[in-house]
């Protein structure tokens, strides 16, 4: 089988190369899946530039999956599945390749209405949006929500949730969201972070009393900034920090407003966790209420180490999907 191969750490067009391997074989628990779908995204990148301290070497990436089994359990073989996250492209070969070894428990019946590119592109943006604004920060319906970074795949996925939910939604990006792609995402006010003063926008919007729940998918700058637009008892999740790792804020008016801050990082679930948060978005996803990330174009495997470098650059506008033929 062709798999995408890293065997150092570095950069993506200098370690990262299509190799022919053997088909995997199996342990008793485990089942083979035929990739038809495999989206990049970029925790892989991070991953093949030696950022994800875990990793053994060497390695095929990928985290996010859609196929079909193929081999294992003979009751399941021919079943289309989608699976995301665990330790699949860290210290279990990943998904950009053929096919990928999985445990009988890790993976889901991917939703009916989807195509294979689709179910692949899901994965792990919803994973983290699910997990930080329901799992931790307990959204309710009719509360406020920020989110920065709104039109990247975690925060268009927590923005669907949100409204799903009833939330209303104020999303922040370096520039303020086309009209269009805010009505379609059912934006209620679009902010840029380069020219808006948002906490005087955030208190202009919610008559002075704040967000409940601010979803920052870009920390750094924004993350005191997300701080400073929560009311009282608000809860505030972290995915990431871009730039500077290091934040402060005033401690006296966090505990005055009774706040409450969250780290998520969906390395911690494991498969099995994963596959139970897939497997509760499935109904929504079935039902319209929630619809998958924008893709911005499938690649073969051979193109798949130019497209690693679009995501590391930043120039892909949505989820590259890798693509396989059986």
């Amino acid at each position: 089988m062709k798999a995408l191969r890293f065997s150092s750490f570095g950069d993506v067009g200098a370690v990262l190369h299509v190799e022919e391997l053997p088909t995997p074989t199996l342990a008793p628990d485990e089942v083979l899946v035929e990739v038809h779908a495999a989206s990049i995204n970029p925790s892989d990148v991070k991953n093949v530039q030696g950022k994800m301290k875990q990793t053994t070497l060497p390695r095929t990436p990928g985290r996010d999956l859609a196929g079909i089994i193929v081999a294992g359990d003979k009751e399941m073989i021919g079943e289309q599945i989608w699976a995301a996250g665990g330790d699949i492209g860290f210290t279990r070969d990943g998904s950009h390749a053929e096919y990928i070894v999985i445990p009988r428990r890790g993976f889901r019946p991917k939703p009916k209405s989807f195509s294979m590119v689709e179910a692949a592109s899901v994965g792990i943006n919803y994973i983290a949006a699910f997990f930080g604004l329901i799992e931790k920060a307990k959204l309710k319906g009719e509360e406020t929500v920020l989110v920065t970074g709104a039109s990247g795949g975690v925060g268009s996925s927590v923005v669907k949730i949100a409204k799903s939910k009833g939330a209303r939604v104020i999303a922040v990006d370096l520039e303020v969201l086309e009209p269009e792609k805010a009505r379609q995402l059912g934006i209620d006010l679009a902010l840029s972070s380069q020219s808006d003063d948002i906490v005087t926008r955030v208190k202009q919007f919610t008559q002075g009393e704040g967000v409940d729940v601010a979803f920052d998918c870009v920390g750094g700058p924004l993350f005191e900034i997300a701080l400073n637009s929560l009311g009282l008892g608000g809860r505030q999740v972290n995915i990431t920090s871009v730039g500077d790792r290091r934040v402060s804020f005033d401690l006296l008016d966090f505990y005055h407003k009774n706040l409450t801050l969250f780290g998520v990082d969906t390395l911690a679930l494991d498969l099995i966790a994963s596959g139970d948060v897939l497997e509760g978005l499935r109904p929504a996803f079935e039902q319209g209420l929630l619809t998958p990330p924008g893709i911005a174009r499938t690649c073969s495997l051979e193109e798949a180490v130019e497209a690693y470098r679009e995501v590391d650059n930043g120039t892909a506008r949505g989820k590259i999907v890798i693509t396989f033929r059986h």
